[in-house]
Order: structure tokens, then C-alpha cells, then sequence
């Protein structure tokens, strides 16, 4: 908005409104006591610039963001911490502290006979990360314990960009009392929560079906009870919801390629699988089918890959048709190298 006004730009302009009888060359009185001034009005534009930015819901990053936001009853989604099954050859008590790879993570339930709940200290998703044999923090002797399935996943705080996403949702699709709209919003405001699908009136009048997924559209059970929790405390009265997580269905792709020779086999192969399970993470909720033509396209998008021949979706050369209640994941991929004689 404000780029024209620059430092040359606003001298030449202050030294122009002067009358031609004074001496307005550089190194000049008129010029010297001028130039400062223009310097400082330059730099006010430049921050004037900035400041635009830092209050605008497109531009606005950090703490600006989260106040933008704020005007619209909207809230950062914080760190939470993962939730974890711990399995011992004995008894344990409520309260010990066990650590694997750097994180440290205390019981806090028994589930069962040497089963137990335990939390991981440190928020975000290093507590998902690793799993195996834990150390005892507490010097406990005669025990062993091992770290194993996630109860609930940690996250990380939530970014600009989701926050953002979040924002604009909100605005452009304001909801009243009780619509999908709403209970989207509500779905979202749970921590882990990436993206929610609403059914209304899915199992007769007055029931309300909400189908999440996480911040990395991947599927997590753990996320329906706090979802149907969270809603129950804020939903219209007389509405029966019922939260739940889509189902899975695999994606295998078989295809023979013809390399460029400037990446290994393995290399396109990697390269072409986190493209395609991009790809199928951003049909999740909005298109469901799985386009032939678009893998193709991202096969010879894919650097390395010249050209494909015998491309196979599931078996079968035509779309793969996705149901609502399913998620797209990457199944069994196999791509062949042809090589020319």
C-alpha cells in the first residue's frame, strides 16, 4: 500500500516544495536538514506497511493471529499431551514416572491386570513418537515395562495456517443454533481435531452424526469421546449426537515407469508415495473418489519419472469410487522400473 513512499521518493518530494532561489543540491543546508526527516517518514511508512499485515486475518501471523482471531470468539488450540498403554510383568502404583528416547511419561490409570494409562509429560507429538522397553525414573527393581499403543495422540499447538483455516471457516460460514455449520465448529475447537464431517438427521429427527479426523487427517478413535464430550456441553437441547471416525480403505497402485536417470528408483518411489498420500489427505471430507487420471498426472509430475505405462488403481483402470464413512490411505505401491533395451 505504501511502497511508493520511499526515502528517495519523499525527499525528492519535500526538496520539490521548496522555491528554486534556495541551494537544494546534496550537501546543501536546505538538503542536509531535509534528509533526516525524509529517512524517518520513510521508515514510519515502512512500519505503517508492516503494521497492516500484522492485522489482517490473511496476512496476520504469532500473537497477532491468535488477537484477530479473538474479536471472533476464536482460540489457539494449545499443546496437548499424549496418552499412552503402558504393559508390566508386575504391579506398578499410580504416579511413577518411566522414560523412553527423552520423554518421560507417569501412570495415571490401571486398565487392567499390568496394564495401565499413562501420560506423557511433555506435550506435542514427541510422546507418539517411540515406543519399546521403558526405563524406571523411580528406581523400581523386579519390573519391566514396555510402551505401547496410542490411547490418545499428542499435538503440537496449532499453526497459523489451520488457525487461520478455522478463522475464515467461522466467518464465511456463519453458523446459527444447531446447524452443520455449528457442530463443525464445535468438532474443531477440540484439540487434535483437523477437520470434521457433519450428517444431520442421519438416524431420524433431532440425531446429529460428527465424523472427525485428526490434525493429520489421519484416523483417531481417541479423539469421538472428548469430540462428544466437548459438543454435549454446548449442543441445542433434545439433539442426539453421535461422534465417530471414517473408515479405511486402501489405495494399492502398481504402474511401470521409465526413469530420466536423474533419481534412483527408490528415490521416485518415496518421492511419489508422499505426493499420492498428500494427494488423498486433501479428498478426505470433500471428493470421494480417487481420480485414475490424476494419479497418472502425479506420476509423471513426480521428478525423476519420464513416463508410466500399465497403471493400476486396486487392480482396475477406471476411478476408485470412496464411500462417505471412508478415508483414502495409501495401500500397497508398486512401481517397476522398465528399462530400455
Amino acid at each position: 500500500m505504501f511502497e511508493a513512499m520511499t526515502y528517495e521518493a519523499i525527499l525528492a518530494d519535500m526538496l520539490k516544495r521548496v522555491t528554486t532561489d534556495v541551494d537544494k543540491r546534496e550537501g546543501s543546508i536546505l538538503y542536509d536538514a531535509l534528509a533526516p526527516c525524509a529517512y524517518e517518514l520513510a521508515q514510519t511508512y515502512f512500519n505503517l506497511s508492516s503494521f497492516l499485515d500484522l492485522v489482517s486475518g490473511d496476512t496476520a501471523v504469532g500473537e497477532y493471529l491468535d488477537r484477530v482471531v479473538a474479536d471472533y470468539g476464536i482460540s489457539r488450540k494449545q499443546a496437548t499431551k499424549a496418552v499412552r498403554k503402558v504393559v508390566t510383568t508386575d504391579d506398578i502404583s499410580l504416579g511413577t514416572r518411566w522414560g523412553l528416547e527423552g520423554s518421560v511419561y507417569q501412570i495415571t490409570a490401571q486398565l487392567g491386570e499390568n496394564i495401565y494409562q499413562a501420560e506423557c509429560e511433555q506435550t506435542g507429538e514427541l510422546g507418539n513418537r517411540y515406543s519399546g522397553s521403558l526405563l524406571s525414573l523411580d528406581n523400581i527393581k523386579g519390573v519391566t515395562a514396555t510402551l505401547g499403543d496410542i490411547i490418545t495422540a499428542g499435538e503440537e499447538v496449532e499453526t497459523d495456517n489451520n488457525l487461520r483455516a478455522r478463522f475464515y471457516a467461522q466467518v464465511q460460514s456463519p453458523s446459527t443454533s444447531g446447524n452443520a455449520d455449528n457442530y463443525k465448529k464445535w468438532a474443531l475447537e477440540v484439540p487434535g481435531v483437523g477437520d470434521a464431517k457433519v450428517y444431520p438427521l442421519w438416524n431420524g429427527n433431532g440425531t446429529v452424526k460428527v465424523m472427525v479426523v485428526d490434525s493429520n487427517m489421519s484416523i483417531d478413535t481417541g479423539l469421538e469421546k472428548p469430540v462428544a464430550d466437548y459438543i454435549e456441553t454446548v449442543r441445542p437441547i433434545g439433539a442426539t449426537v453421535t461422534v465417530t471416525s471414517p473408515g479405511s480403505k486402501e489405495i494399492s497402485i502398481s504402474a511401470k515407469i521409465t526413469l530420466d536417470g536423474t533419481k534412483l528408483l527408490q528415490e521416485v518411489i518415496e518421492s511419489f508415495y508422499s505426493t499420492f498420500a498428500d494427494y488423498l489427505k486433501n479428498t478426505i471430507f470433500s471428493s470421494y473418489v480417487v481420480s485414475y487420471a490424476k494419479v497418472g498426472s502425479l506420476l509423471l509430475a513426480t521428478e525423476g519419472i519420464s513416463d508410466y505405462t500399465d497403471l493400476f488403481l486396486n487392480g482396475d483402470t477406471s476411478n476408485v469410487p470412496i464411500a462417505e464413512t471412508e478415508m483414502p490411505m495409501v495401500g500397497n505401491l508398486e512401481l517397476v522400473e522398465v528399462v530400455s533395451e
